[in-house]
Protein backbone atom coordinates (compact mmCIF):
# COMPACT_ATOMS: atom_id res chain seq x y z
CA UNK A 1 0.00 0.00 0.00
CA UNK A 2 1.56 3.53 -0.77
CA UNK A 3 2.18 5.84 1.78
CA UNK A 4 2.32 9.62 1.55
CA UNK A 5 3.43 12.28 4.40
CA UNK A 6 2.23 15.56 4.18
CA UNK A 7 3.63 18.57 6.08
CA UNK A 8 0.88 21.65 5.98
CA UNK A 9 2.60 24.56 7.44
CA UNK A 10 -0.18 27.11 9.21
CA UNK A 11 0.34 30.75 9.83
CA UNK A 12 -1.28 30.84 13.10
CA UNK A 13 1.03 29.82 16.11
CA UNK A 14 -0.87 31.67 19.18
CA UNK A 15 -5.02 31.26 18.93
CA UNK A 16 -5.39 27.73 20.24
CA UNK A 17 -9.46 27.21 19.13
CA UNK A 18 -8.17 28.10 15.51
CA UNK A 19 -5.44 25.77 15.78
CA UNK A 20 -8.08 22.86 17.21
CA UNK A 21 -10.12 23.92 13.93
CA UNK A 22 -7.56 23.42 11.81
CA UNK A 23 -6.44 20.35 12.79
CA UNK A 24 -10.08 18.83 13.33
CA UNK A 25 -10.61 17.71 9.55
CA UNK A 26 -7.17 15.49 10.22
CA UNK A 27 -8.46 13.39 13.15
CA UNK A 28 -10.44 10.20 13.21
CA UNK A 29 -10.06 10.38 9.07
CA UNK A 30 -9.64 6.02 7.64
CA UNK A 31 -6.42 5.98 5.97
CA UNK A 32 -5.17 9.56 7.65
CA UNK A 33 -2.57 9.52 10.51
CA UNK A 34 -1.84 12.84 12.28
CA UNK A 35 1.57 12.05 13.43
CA UNK A 36 2.32 15.46 15.24
CA UNK A 37 1.56 19.09 15.42
CA UNK A 38 3.22 21.61 16.52
CA UNK A 39 2.39 25.45 17.70
CA UNK A 40 5.10 28.30 17.96
CA UNK A 41 4.40 31.59 19.46
CA UNK A 42 7.70 33.62 18.61
CA UNK A 43 7.27 32.09 14.91
CA UNK A 44 3.70 32.39 14.62
CA UNK A 45 3.27 29.20 12.95
CA UNK A 46 1.53 25.93 13.27
CA UNK A 47 3.64 22.43 11.77
CA UNK A 48 1.37 19.66 11.23
CA UNK A 49 2.41 16.29 10.35
CA UNK A 50 -0.27 13.52 9.14
CA UNK A 51 0.79 9.88 6.59
CA UNK A 52 -1.30 7.65 5.19
CA UNK A 53 -2.96 6.67 2.19
CA UNK A 54 -2.48 9.47 -0.62
CA UNK A 55 -6.11 10.29 -1.86
CA UNK A 56 -7.07 10.14 1.85
CA UNK A 57 -4.43 12.36 3.06
CA UNK A 58 -4.94 15.18 -0.03
CA UNK A 59 -8.79 14.89 0.88
CA UNK A 60 -7.96 15.80 4.37
CA UNK A 61 -5.31 18.62 4.25
CA UNK A 62 -7.88 20.44 1.52
CA UNK A 63 -9.95 20.52 4.01
CA UNK A 64 -7.44 21.40 6.48
CA UNK A 65 -6.37 24.49 4.31
CA UNK A 66 -10.35 25.41 3.52
CA UNK A 67 -10.39 26.07 7.24
CA UNK A 68 -7.33 27.75 8.03
CA UNK A 69 -8.51 30.27 4.71
CA UNK A 70 -11.96 30.95 6.71
CA UNK A 71 -10.38 31.55 10.30
CA UNK A 72 -6.40 33.01 9.30
CA UNK A 73 -6.62 36.74 8.58
CA UNK A 74 -3.25 37.29 7.16
CA UNK A 75 -3.30 40.94 6.81
CA UNK A 76 -3.36 40.93 11.04
CA UNK A 77 -0.72 38.21 11.01
CA UNK A 78 2.76 39.02 12.80
CA UNK A 79 5.81 36.32 13.07
CA UNK A 80 9.07 35.96 13.05
CA UNK A 81 9.08 33.70 10.63
CA UNK A 82 8.60 34.56 6.80
CA UNK A 83 4.98 33.90 5.30
CA UNK A 84 2.52 34.82 2.42
CA UNK A 85 -0.62 32.58 2.70
CA UNK A 86 -2.91 30.85 6.06
CA UNK A 87 -1.69 27.58 5.02
CA UNK A 88 1.34 28.92 4.00
CA UNK A 89 2.93 25.70 2.50
CA UNK A 90 2.61 21.81 1.86
CA UNK A 91 4.82 19.60 0.88
CA UNK A 92 4.12 15.54 -0.07
CA UNK A 93 7.16 13.80 0.52
CA UNK A 94 6.93 10.16 -0.59
CA UNK A 95 7.37 7.49 2.09
CA UNK A 96 6.58 3.56 0.93
CA UNK A 97 5.37 2.68 -2.07
CA UNK A 98 5.24 5.80 -3.91
CA UNK A 99 8.09 7.53 -6.20
CA UNK A 100 8.46 11.39 -6.31
CA UNK A 101 6.45 11.59 -9.58
CA UNK A 102 3.68 9.98 -7.74
CA UNK A 103 3.82 12.56 -4.92
CA UNK A 104 4.26 15.39 -7.63
CA UNK A 105 0.95 14.60 -9.53
CA UNK A 106 -0.24 14.17 -5.81
CA UNK A 107 0.84 18.12 -5.22
CA UNK A 108 -0.51 19.12 -8.67
CA UNK A 109 -4.05 17.31 -8.00
CA UNK A 110 -4.46 19.22 -4.48
CA UNK A 111 -3.22 22.60 -6.12
CA UNK A 112 -6.04 22.52 -8.57
CA UNK A 113 -8.49 21.55 -6.00
CA UNK A 114 -7.15 24.90 -3.84
CA UNK A 115 -6.85 27.09 -6.72
CA UNK A 116 -10.64 26.05 -8.11
CA UNK A 117 -12.53 25.79 -4.79
CA UNK A 118 -10.89 28.27 -2.32
CA UNK A 119 -9.30 31.12 -4.94
CA UNK A 120 -5.95 31.06 -3.48
CA UNK A 121 -3.62 31.62 -6.40
CA UNK A 122 -1.01 28.63 -5.69
CA UNK A 123 2.45 28.09 -6.92
CA UNK A 124 4.18 24.84 -7.26
CA UNK A 125 7.37 24.49 -5.56
CA UNK A 126 10.67 21.68 -5.17
CA UNK A 127 9.96 18.86 -7.16
CA UNK A 128 6.77 20.05 -8.40
CA UNK A 129 7.80 23.15 -9.78
CA UNK A 130 7.06 23.87 -13.74
CA UNK A 131 9.75 26.71 -13.77
CA UNK A 132 13.73 25.97 -12.34
CA UNK A 133 12.80 29.86 -10.43
CA UNK A 134 10.15 28.68 -8.54
CA UNK A 135 11.66 24.84 -7.03
CA UNK A 136 13.92 27.02 -4.42
CA UNK A 137 10.59 28.08 -1.70
CA UNK A 138 12.24 30.98 -0.57
CA UNK A 139 12.05 32.44 -3.94
CA UNK A 140 8.48 31.86 -4.46
CA UNK A 141 7.63 33.10 -1.05
CA UNK A 142 10.06 36.42 -1.57
CA UNK A 143 7.72 39.17 -0.25
CA UNK A 144 5.80 37.42 1.66
CA UNK A 145 1.83 38.46 1.83
CA UNK A 146 2.48 42.43 1.78
CA UNK A 147 4.16 41.89 -1.25
CA UNK A 148 2.28 39.71 -3.15
CA UNK A 149 0.34 42.08 -5.04
CA UNK A 150 3.08 43.59 -6.86
CA UNK A 151 4.54 39.99 -7.16
CA UNK A 152 1.60 39.05 -9.09
CA UNK A 153 1.34 41.71 -11.03
CA UNK A 154 4.46 40.34 -12.66
CA UNK A 155 3.66 37.55 -15.54
CA UNK A 156 6.87 36.17 -14.50
CA UNK A 157 4.64 34.86 -11.63
CA UNK A 158 1.26 34.02 -13.02
CA UNK A 159 0.19 31.17 -10.22
CA UNK A 160 0.42 27.46 -11.49
CA UNK A 161 -3.05 27.24 -10.38
CA UNK A 162 -6.16 29.57 -9.01
CA UNK A 163 -6.44 33.03 -9.52
CA UNK A 164 -3.89 35.53 -10.58
CA UNK A 165 -4.58 37.57 -7.38
CA UNK A 166 -4.33 37.29 -3.87
CA UNK A 167 -6.80 35.80 -1.94
CA UNK A 168 -7.66 39.16 0.11
CA UNK A 169 -7.64 37.03 3.80
CA UNK A 170 -5.57 33.86 3.03
CA UNK A 171 -2.80 35.39 0.55
CA UNK A 172 -1.62 32.52 -1.68
CA UNK A 173 0.13 28.68 -1.13
CA UNK A 174 2.90 26.66 -2.54
CA UNK A 175 2.54 22.88 -2.63
CA UNK A 176 4.31 20.83 -3.95
CA UNK A 177 6.61 16.92 -3.27
CA UNK A 178 9.93 17.13 -1.79
CA UNK A 179 12.55 14.55 0.04
CA UNK A 180 12.01 14.47 3.31
CA UNK A 181 14.00 17.38 5.43
CA UNK A 182 14.73 18.43 9.12
CA UNK A 183 13.37 21.57 10.44
CA UNK A 184 16.17 22.57 13.09
CA UNK A 185 17.13 25.94 14.85
CA UNK A 186 19.82 26.37 17.17
CA UNK A 187 19.55 28.75 20.05
CA UNK A 188 22.31 31.55 20.41
CA UNK A 189 23.11 33.79 23.97
CA UNK A 190 22.31 36.86 22.30
CA UNK A 191 19.58 39.33 21.11
CA UNK A 192 21.30 40.75 18.45
CA UNK A 193 19.71 38.95 15.16
CA UNK A 194 22.48 40.96 13.03
CA UNK A 195 24.82 38.65 14.13
CA UNK A 196 22.39 35.35 13.84
CA UNK A 197 21.90 36.85 10.48
CA UNK A 198 26.03 36.48 9.29
CA UNK A 199 25.96 33.08 11.49
CA UNK A 200 23.44 31.65 8.96
CA UNK A 201 24.47 33.51 5.67
CA UNK A 202 27.98 31.85 6.50
CA UNK A 203 26.30 27.99 6.69
CA UNK A 204 23.38 28.37 4.25
CA UNK A 205 23.95 27.11 0.99
CA UNK A 206 22.83 30.09 -1.33
CA UNK A 207 25.38 32.23 0.34
CA UNK A 208 28.25 29.60 -0.30
CA UNK A 209 27.74 27.25 2.99
CA UNK A 210 26.87 23.69 3.00
CA UNK A 211 24.84 22.17 0.21
CA UNK A 212 22.05 20.87 2.14
CA UNK A 213 21.16 23.88 4.62
CA UNK A 214 18.97 26.47 3.91
CA UNK A 215 19.38 29.11 6.87
CA UNK A 216 18.01 32.71 8.49
CA UNK A 217 17.79 34.69 11.57
CA UNK A 218 14.81 34.77 14.11
CA UNK A 219 14.54 36.65 16.73
CA UNK A 220 12.59 35.01 19.71
CA UNK A 221 12.14 38.04 22.54
CA UNK A 222 10.11 35.93 25.21
CA UNK A 223 13.74 34.16 25.82
CA UNK A 224 16.20 37.08 25.14
CA UNK A 225 18.24 34.44 22.88
CA UNK A 226 18.49 35.10 18.73
CA UNK A 227 18.27 31.79 16.69
CA UNK A 228 19.60 30.41 13.58
CA UNK A 229 16.50 28.26 12.07
CA UNK A 230 17.28 26.05 9.58
CA UNK A 231 15.56 23.44 6.91
CA UNK A 232 18.26 20.34 6.12
CA UNK A 233 16.98 19.28 2.77
CA UNK A 234 19.52 16.16 2.55
CA UNK A 235 20.56 14.86 5.91
CA UNK A 236 22.19 11.97 5.10
CA UNK A 237 24.51 14.50 3.39
CA UNK A 238 24.46 17.37 5.65
CA UNK A 239 24.40 15.94 8.75
CA UNK A 240 22.77 17.50 11.96
CA UNK A 241 25.73 17.30 13.77
CA UNK A 242 27.58 18.75 11.16
CA UNK A 243 25.00 22.09 10.86
CA UNK A 244 25.28 22.07 14.73
CA UNK A 245 28.91 22.31 14.96
CA UNK A 246 29.24 25.09 12.46
CA UNK A 247 27.09 26.96 14.25
CA UNK A 248 28.97 26.21 17.59
CA UNK A 249 32.20 27.74 15.77
CA UNK A 250 31.16 30.94 14.37
CA UNK A 251 29.28 31.27 17.38
CA UNK A 252 32.58 31.90 18.47
CA UNK A 253 33.92 34.49 16.70
CA UNK A 254 31.41 36.49 18.00
CA UNK A 255 31.81 35.70 21.43
CA UNK A 256 29.15 34.01 21.67
CA UNK A 257 27.41 30.53 22.99
CA UNK A 258 24.87 27.97 21.90
CA UNK A 259 22.15 27.06 24.51
CA UNK A 260 20.87 24.31 22.75
CA UNK A 261 19.04 23.38 19.65
CA UNK A 262 15.31 21.93 18.91
CA UNK A 263 13.56 20.18 15.89
CA UNK A 264 10.19 21.42 14.70
CA UNK A 265 8.17 18.43 13.55
CA UNK A 266 9.29 14.87 13.02
CA UNK A 267 12.74 13.61 12.42
CA UNK A 268 14.03 10.48 10.60
CA UNK A 269 15.83 8.11 13.08
CA UNK A 270 18.97 7.56 11.13
CA UNK A 271 20.08 11.32 11.22
CA UNK A 272 19.53 10.93 15.25
CA UNK A 273 21.84 8.03 14.96
CA UNK A 274 23.92 9.52 12.58
CA UNK A 275 24.69 12.04 15.40
CA UNK A 276 24.75 9.63 18.49
CA UNK A 277 27.36 7.78 16.08
CA UNK A 278 29.29 11.30 15.91
CA UNK A 279 28.99 12.58 19.53
CA UNK A 280 29.75 9.11 21.15
CA UNK A 281 32.13 7.78 18.93
CA UNK A 282 30.00 4.56 18.27
CA UNK A 283 31.38 1.45 16.44
CA UNK A 284 29.13 -0.18 13.96
CA UNK A 285 25.96 1.53 15.62
CA UNK A 286 23.00 1.19 13.15
CA UNK A 287 19.16 1.11 13.18
CA UNK A 288 19.16 -2.53 13.97
CA UNK A 289 20.21 -1.35 17.68
CA UNK A 290 17.60 0.60 18.68
CA UNK A 291 15.20 -1.53 20.55
CA UNK A 292 12.11 0.23 19.70
CA UNK A 293 13.17 -0.39 15.82
CA UNK A 294 12.88 -4.19 17.07
CA UNK A 295 9.46 -3.94 18.50
CA UNK A 296 8.39 -2.46 15.36
CA UNK A 297 9.54 -5.46 13.49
Amino acid sequence: MAIVQCVPNFSEGVDLDKIEKIVNPLRGVPGVKLLNYEADKDYNRLVVTVIGEPQAVKNAVFKSIGVAKDVIDMNNHKGQHSRFGACDVCPFIPIKDMTMEDAVNLSKELAQMVGDSYEIPVFLYESSANKPERENLATVRKGEFEGLDEKLENPEWKPDYGPSKKHQTAGAIAIGARKPLIAYNINLDTTNIEIASKIAKTIRHSSGGYRFIKAGPVAVPERDITQVTMNLTDYSKTAMYRAFEAVKMEARRYGLNVMGSEIVGLCPMEALIDTAVYYLGLENFSMDKVLESSLME
